[in-house]
Order: C-alpha cells, then sequence, then structure tokens
C-alpha cells in the first residue's frame, strides 16, 4: 500500500530542507545576491555551489565545512524555451547541502533518503524514488542500498560523472520520483519511458556530486585532498511534487502571478488555450526574475546583466499583448512576487515600489521603442513589396529582435499579414554571431580551481591589533612559505614569501579597504624586510606578503611598523566612506545600495546602485551634507556584538560580505551605523574636509563618486583657485568673481559672430547655387546637374538639395564639396524619376571615387570619404552611370 502525500507549500518545502541540514550540524547560508561578487567568470549567480567556489578551492576555509543553503540562481542560455516547457526557469532556487572535506557517500546518502523518505520529513514513497549512479561507482551503490533502496530501484547510467574540464570532479547520483504514467507525456512502451529518461513521469528531484578528484592539466584525474560534497535540489520541482501540479506553474510560486495576469487580460484565462498558457508562463517567471535581479543591485541596460533583464521584460511585455495586455502592467506584479517570496526574502516587499518604479519606466520606455519597431517593420516590408520581394532578410529580422525587443515569430506574424515570409537561417546565422561575441565578452565559467593547501591546514590564531596599536614589539614568525612552499627560512631575492605573524598591526586588504604596508625590524632595529600587501590566509589570519633586505627566519620574533602617515589618511577617507554613503541614502532614496568601494591613502571611490542621473543639485547636498558631519565634530565609536544585536541597531549591511556569529559595527553619532571590519578616525573633525573629483556612470544602474579629504581636498581646491586666477588674469577682469560674467559676455559674442558667419557661407552658397544649377546636362536617363561646390558640408549641400527640387531644375542632381582629407558628397532625385532613377543606387556607384560610401532613400542619399581629388571622377562617374 502506497504512503499517501504530505500536502507542503513551497515555504514549508524550503524551510524543512533546510532544518533537516541544520539538524545534522550545517551552518544555514543566507541566499546571497544574484550579482556576483569578486567573480568575474560569472555574469549571474547560477547555482548553490557558484557561492561556495572559495570553500571548494581552498582560498577560504569555512568556520563549519558542512552548510546548507537555499541560493536564488539564474540561467538564461535558454530563455527561448521558458513558458514551452513544464519546468524551465530564468529564475529558480536551489537546495543544497555542503561538505568541504568534512562527510562523504557513507554520511550524504543516508541522509538524503531520511529526509525523502522519513515521515518527520519529506515522507515520499519509497517506491515512488528511483536513484542513478557512476556505474563504476561501487561504493555508492552499496551505501544506497545500506540505505534501503532496492535494487531494482537503483539504475547505472554512464551520465552520472560531474566533469566540466580543469578542476574538482567526480562522479554523482541523481534520485528521481515517479508521478505514474498518467503524469507522462509519452506511451508506456516507448524507449525514453524510464528514470533519466526525456520524459514526465520521472521527475529528477536531487543531484548529489561526490567531488573527489582533480582533473588535471594533463587530462589524469587525481584524488583531491579534501573529498566535497555538492548537492543541487530544485525548489520549484519539489513543490510540484507536494502540489500534486502537472508543471511548476502550477504551484504556489507562480499561480498567484498567472491569476493577477488574466485579471489584466480580461479576456484570457490560464488553461484554456495551450498557446494563450505559454504567455501566462512566460510573464510569471521572467517577472519573478526582473524583480529579484533589481532587488540584487542590477538594472535594466543594453549589456551584460542589464541586457538580460531588458530582454525578459521586453519579452513580458510582448506575451501580455498577445494576451491583450496594452498598458504596462508588469509593475504592478511586483508586490505578489514580495508576498509569494516572503517568508525567506523580505526585503522584495520592503524595495517593492522602487523595484516597480524601475519596471514601470522600462515597460513605458519599451512601449515607445516597439513603436519605433513597428514603423521599421513597415518600412521593411514596404521596400519589400516595392522590389518585388516575398521576403524579409534575416539581418533585419535580428535587428528587430536585438533592438527593438520584437521576438521572430511577431516580426513572422506581421509579414505573413502582408504575404511574406522572413529569412530564418539568416536570423539564426546572426542571432549565433550575436551569441559568439557575447561568449567571448564574458568567459562565463562555472568550474574551481584546482585546490591547494599551502595554507589551509595552518590553523594558528593570529591577532590584529591595528586597531589601537600601529606598532608591536616581539612578533613571532609563526608560519612562512615561499613560492608556495612552507619554509624554515626565506633570504633577500626570493619571491612570493608570505608571512604570518602570532600579532600584527597591519591591515589585510578587506570591505574596499587597502591594506596597510611599513617595516619589519630585528632586535637591533636593522629594516628586515618591507611589508607591501597584506591578505587573509584561509583560516582568516592576516597573510604578509614581504620583500626582504635580510633573511627572515621561522621562530624568530620581529618588530612590526605600519606606515603611520598613509594609514591614517587611509582611516579618514574610510570614515568619510560612511559618511557618503549615508547622504546618499538621505539625499537619492534608501533604494541606493552600495555597489563597491575602494580606500586609498589619497582618494576614496564609492559606487552606488542607482536608477537615473545624480544632479547637480543632488551632488551638492551629498557634500554638503557629509561636511557638516565632519564640521560637528561627531564621535566614532565600534562595538563587537552578536549579528543579531547588531540588526536590532538598524546597521547597514552589504550582500557582499558574510558575518559570522560576532560581527564589528561602526557607528557615527545617530548619523550612520554599519557593519565595517575596517580602521576609522576617532572623531568626524579629524578628517577635515571633503570633496567630490568625479561622478558618473560606471555600468548598468551603478554610478560612481570619487573623492578626495584632508590635505588632498585641500589640495584639490588650491590647484581649483590657481586655475580660475589664472583664467580671470586671460580675460583680463580685476576680481575672480567677474569671471562668470565675462565668459557669459565671450559667449554671447561668440554666437553672434557665428550667426553672421552662417549667414555669409549661406549667401555664398545661394551665389554658387545660381552658376551651379545653369549647367543642365542631357542623359540617356533623364537631365543631370552635376557639380563641385565650395560649401561647409553635408547640410549645405542638402539645402542646395532643397533649392533644386523647389525648382525643379533637373531629374538628377549631384553635388560634391571636399576639404582637409574629407569629402562629401549628395545625389538627389526627382520625386517623379525615382521608379527609374535611385539616389542609392547613383550614389553607391559613384562613392568609391572618393574612397567611401553611403546610402539613402529613393529621393536622397549621401556618402563621405577621404579623397577630396576623387570629386571630379566621381562626377563624371554620374554622368556615365545616367547614360548606360
Amino acid at each position: 500500500m502506497s504512503k499517501e502525500l504530505k500536502h507542503l507549500n513551497s515555504a514549508q518545502v524550503r524551510r524543512m530542507y533546510l532544518d533537516f541540514f541544520i539538524q545534522h550540524g550545517h551552518t544555514e547560508m543566507p541566499s546571497a545576491s544574484l550579482v556576483p561578487v569578486d567573480d568575474p567568470t560569472l555574469l549571474w549567480i547560477n547555482s548553490g555551489v557558484a557561492t561556495m567556489k572559495k570553500y571548494f578551492d581552498g582560498e577560504v576555509v569555512p568556520k563549519n565545512p558542512r552548510m546548507t543553503s537555499s541560493q536564488k540562481s539564474i540561467r538564461t542560455n535558454d530563455i527561448e524555451n521558458v513558458g514551452k516547457t513544464a519546468r524551465h526557469h530564468t529564475m529558480f532556487e536551489m537546495l543544497g547541502n555542503f561538505s568541504v572535506g568534512d562527510y562523504f557517500k557513507k554520511e550524504v546518502i543516508p541522509w538524503a533518503w531520511e529526509l525523502l523518505t522519513s515521515d518527520e520529513w519529506f515522507g515520499f514513497d519509497p517506491e515512488k524514488l528511483y536513484v542513478t549512479y557512476y556505474p563504476k561507482d561501487n561504493d555508492a551503490h552499496r551505501c544506497w542500498l545500506e540505505a534501503g533502496v532496492a535494487e531494482d530501484h537503483l539504475l547505472a547510467n554512464q551520465d552520472n560523472f560531474w566533469d566540466i574540464g580543469q578542476g574538482p570532479s567526480g562522479p554523482d547520483t541523481e534520485i528521481f520520483y515517479d508521478r505514474g504514467q498518467e503524469m507522462n507525456n509519452v506511451p508506456e512502451d516507448d524507449p525514453e519511458n524510464y528514470p533519466g529518461g526525456e520524459n514526465e513521469r520521472y521527475l529528477e528531484i536531487w543531484n548529489i556530486v561526490f567531488s573527489q578528484f582533480n582533473h588535471t592539466p594533463e587530462d589524469t584525474y587525481e584524488p583531491l585532498p579534501h573529498k566535497n560534497i555538492d548537492t543541487g535540489m530544485g525548489l520549484e520541482r519539489v513543490v510540484s511534487i507536494f502540489e500534486n501540479a502537472p508543471t511548476n506553474f502550477e504551484t504556489d510560486l507562480f499561480m498567484p502571478l498567472i491569476k493577477q495576469t488574466e485579471e489584466f487580460s480580461g479576456v484570457k484565462k490560464y488553461g484554456v488555450d495551450k498557446d494563450d498558457d505559454v504567455f501566462f508562463k512566460i510573464i510569471a517567471d521572467h517577472i519573478r526574475t526582473i524583480t529579484f535581479a533589481i532587488s540584487d543591485g542590477a538594472l535594466p541596460s543594453n549589456v551584460g546583466r542589464g541586457y538580460v533583464i531588458r530582454r525578459l521584460l521586453r519579452r513580458a511585455v510582448v506575451a501580455g499583448k498577445k494576451l491583450g495586455i496594452d498598458k504596462p502592467f508588469l509593475y504592478k506584479l511586483v508586490p505578489t512576487v514580495g508576498k509569494i517570496m516572503e517568508s525567506y526574502y523580505p526585503d522584495v516587499l520592503k524595495n517593492a515600489d522602487y523595484i516597480a518604479s524601475v519596471i514601470k519606466s522600462e515597460e513605458e520606455r519599451f512601449n515607445t521603442t516597439l513603436n519605433g519597431g513597428l514603423s521599421l517593420l513597415n518600412d521593411v516590408i514596404a521596400r519589400a513589396k516595392e522590389d518585388g520581394s516575398n521576403r524579409i532578410d534575416g539581418k533585419t529580422a535580428f535587428k528587430l529582435y536585438d533592438t527593438y525587443g520584437f521576438p521572430i515569430e511577431l516580426t513572422k506574424e506581421y509579414a505573413a499579414d502582408e504575404g511574406l515570409e522572413v529569412d530564418d537561417a539568416g536570423f539564426e546565422a546572426a542571432m549565433t554571431e550575436q551569441q559568439n561575441r557575447a561568449r567571448k565578452a564574458r568567459d562565463i565559467d562555472n568550474g574551481m580551481g584546482v585546490q591547494t593547501d599551502v595554507w589551509t591546514e595552518f590553523k594558528e590564531p593570529s591577532k590584529y591589533v591595528g586597531y589601537t596599536d600601529l606598532e608591536v614589539q616581539n612578533a613571532k614568525v609563526i608560519g612562512l612559505a615561499q613560492a608556495g612552499q612552507h619554509v624554515e627560512e626565506a633570504l633577500p631575492g626570493d619571491e612570493d614569501v608570505e608571512v604570518i605573524f602570532d600579532v600584527t598591526p597591519f591591515y589585510a586588504e578587506m570591505g574596499g579597504q587597502v591594506a596597510d604596508t611599513g617595516d619589519i625590524i630585528d632586535n637591533f632595529g636593522n629594516l628586515v624586510g618591507k611589508v607591501v600587501d597584506v591578505q587573509h590566509a584561509p583560516n582568516q589570519q592576516n597573510l604578509h606578503r614581504v620583500e626582504l633586505k635580510s633573511p627572515l627566519k621561522k621562530g624568530a620574533r620581529y618588530a612590526l611598523k605600519v606606515d603611520r602617515l598613509r594609514h591614517l589618511k587611509i582611516e579618514k577617507n574610510h570614515t568619510a566612506t560612511h559618511l557618503l554613503d549615508q547622504a546618499l541614502r538621505n539625499v537619492l532614496g534608501g533604494h541606493t545600495q552600495q555597489a563597491g568601494s575602494l580606500v586609498e591613502q589619497h582618494y576614496l571611490r564609492f559606487d552606488f546602485n542607482h536608477f537615473g542621473q545624480v544632479t547637480d543639485q543632488d551632488l551638492k547636498a551629498v557634500e554638503d551634507m557629509v561636511n557638516e558631519q565632519i564640521w560637528k565634530e561627531i564621535p566614532v565609536t565600534t562595538v563587537e556584538t552578536d549579528l543579531e544585536a547588531a540588526k536590532k541597531m538598524d546597521a547597514i549591511a552589504l550582500f557582499s560580505d558574510k558575518y559570522g556569529d560576532k560581527v564589528r559595527v561602526v557607528k557615527i553619532g545617530d548619523y550612520n551605523t554599519e557593519f565595517c571590519g575596517g580602521d576609522h578616525v576617532k572623531n568626524t573633525n579629524e578628517i577635515g574636509l571633503f570633496k567630490i573629483v568625479s561622478e558618473g556612470g560606471v555600468g548598468a544602474g551603478v554610478r560612481r563618486i570619487e573623492a578626495v579629504t584632508s590635505s588632498d581636498a585641500f589640495k584639490f581646491m588650491q590647484e581649483h583657485d590657481d586655475l580660475l586666477t589664472q583664467t580671470a588674469g586671460e580675460l583680463k577682469v580685476a576680481q575672480l568673481k567677474e569671471v562668470p560674467h565675462r565668459v557669459e559676455e565671450l559667449q554671447s559674442q561668440l554666437k553672434e559672430a557665428q550667426k553672421q558667419n552662417e549667414a555669409l557661407e549661406a549667401k555664398l552658397a545661394a551665389q554658387q547655387a545660381n552658376a551651379v544649377f545653369d549647367n543642365v546636362q542631357d542623359t540617356k536617363q533623364g537631365t543631370l546637374i552635376a557639380a563641385q561646390v565650395n560649401v561647409a558640408g553635408m547640410g549645405q549641400l542638402r539645402q542646395l538639395a532643397d533649392s533644386w527640387r523647389a525648382k525643379q531644375l533637373s531629374d538628377v542632381l549631384v553635388l560634391a564639396t571636399g576639404s582637409e582629407g574629407k569629402a562629401n558628397m549628395l545625389v538627389a532625385v526627382s520625386d517623379d524619376k525615382t521608379k527609374d532613377i535611385k539616389a542609392g543606387d547613383v550614389i553607391k556607384a559613384i562613392a568609391p571615387a572618393i574612397n567611401g560610401g553611403g546610402g539613402g532613400r529613393p529621393n536622397l542619399a549621401q556618402a563621405g570619404g577621404k579623397k577630396p581629388a576623387g570629386i571630379p571622377t566621381a562626377l563624371k562617374q554620374a554622368a556615365e552611370y545616367l547614360n548606360k
């Protein structure tokens, strides 16, 4: 007798999975931002393990080698299939449990079976579960049998080996849930009707990877120093089982969005027409992805992540139009997304107004763009009919898709209404070319580096005292490495020397603050070496990179001295960064988030998310607010506390930072409170002065401010004062305050002179026109006026053409002008002659004479070139062309 299936919603399934592994000693890791931090190989976080790479390759040793997470992820390699399949999504949640060198097969397999079948947890019927494994993985096969899986529910599959090239690899095992033949999309006797086949009966719900080999550059597989476990369970798939849903879309994760879209449509209902259902699914899927991406700081644009958001939004808008929704509507779905996901992602609902405003603005912009695309498409259709063609070329169809967001299906429908077809092969070629460009632009690599254990096993504690002391006496060398190997002594001239002391005043680079530099001194006061950089070792000790002047020995003791003046400048800039962060939130709105920072000796750089421009007025308000806090002489205090207590203080935290049990909070009076492990001044008055040097966009929805403080700010302002004084002298004004008025006078005089010059040029052009227009030639295809004129450029050539057309002086006009290595040429054809003569054809025939090219409409075309000396030849060729 089969077990009755539990009824769990998405929030319950997610919580149950995480709680299970927490009970088995795992630390719950928060879902990281979809925008990767410090990982240029990824466009988006695309799996649970993507956030664990630094642990698996040994760069960082986690506090707990057992971790579990529900990680939101985006994959966009197959957007066109979303809505057409039962389980394809652009954003999904991956439930996972991970072991970094701790447990392995004999632990994880029984746990998996317990979670899936125990009545306390998922409670699935064991008869409904099937497991595939790598044929040579006898350990996994034995562990599954011992866990309680029936032999006839275990299937060997050669594909069960996880390998993406160099780096960690190993066999894997997959678990499938049998939904019954009534849920299948293939006949019972179909060869694909088995666990792992292409069917809807056996639903893959979990993949467990046994990462146990290093795939070497020599294409061999060597045992890893530390074996790891990496698992992935798709939340949407598992929820579809508990809610007995035919596809993922009929679950509580998507149905509220589909129902709300039905209301917007008013005429279309989900489940009535399969074609309409695709559009409902596209909207529900895409608005989730767009909402979460914007919540995590990405914004619509024409490149990278922003392009993905824009593309998804436009697909959703077009899907809405197919359902009869002609007004912006996606932004109204944002609160619904927030409510669905509120139990685990409360920030989405908190930021709903901001996210909705971004989406609404993009929807309105796209409606304008869509109209522009329709205009282009109508022109293309008209030209095709005029030329007697029955098709739209692939490049044009791709331009409509890529620039205007027209799905190829939409272009085909419009074309079919006019009796035309679309060049599918040409469209696919253009699509492939664009995908290749995108692939080269971002070398996406989901792999991990080969494990290294130089410092991985080094766990002796090292204490950082730089918050209070910039000099330390008798610091002991407890760890020493050279060229990736532990050594007892390092010598001058040795490269890649790394040192760990039992106590250090040197700050390790973190949170945007650069590392300290300084000296290592022996007991006799002699310089032993220079500390040139400090990073964190895998177990978080401060790892000093040094250039040696004399031998350095493990176990010996030395004095350590930080470059004090450099350190104090960095402190000032770091505290100023906190003041700036708060000022931006106060002036621009609470939606602004830090997107990166750099705190150097001589300046600070602060990146932040913001949709739209920052006005000069806003920038001044920000700068004034920061200086106001400096001059208020506010005490800067720090406190170390637990994470929950810090959150209750409303301390600003960053997506990019992972916080442990204890956190350090920096508080600037009542003005600003932030999580921060960096160095700061004791009072804001130490900063002295704050000055913004520049502000501008650096990416999709990301702005950057660069600023200086203290003596660097004074120097910056002094240089500008010197420039203003110099300008006043050149303008011959007595006082600096007279400079703006004098500049305004000069600009007014210049504008007047330009007007007079333009009037004179127009008069000269008119005089030339009288002479030029008198010389009319007869050709086989009509009358021609062709001449070289001395005018200022293409604009005046067009003015002459307008005069010619108004007076109807000939059938064809060819004019050219050239100077300073540039040539401009224009061809005009009278309207009644365009059926026989196309201006674009004429210009293409004669433009090579000036080493140029061009095109245009049937009645007007133009070209530019770099060979003015070829103009006489071009004019001669025009006459020859019309005499054919």
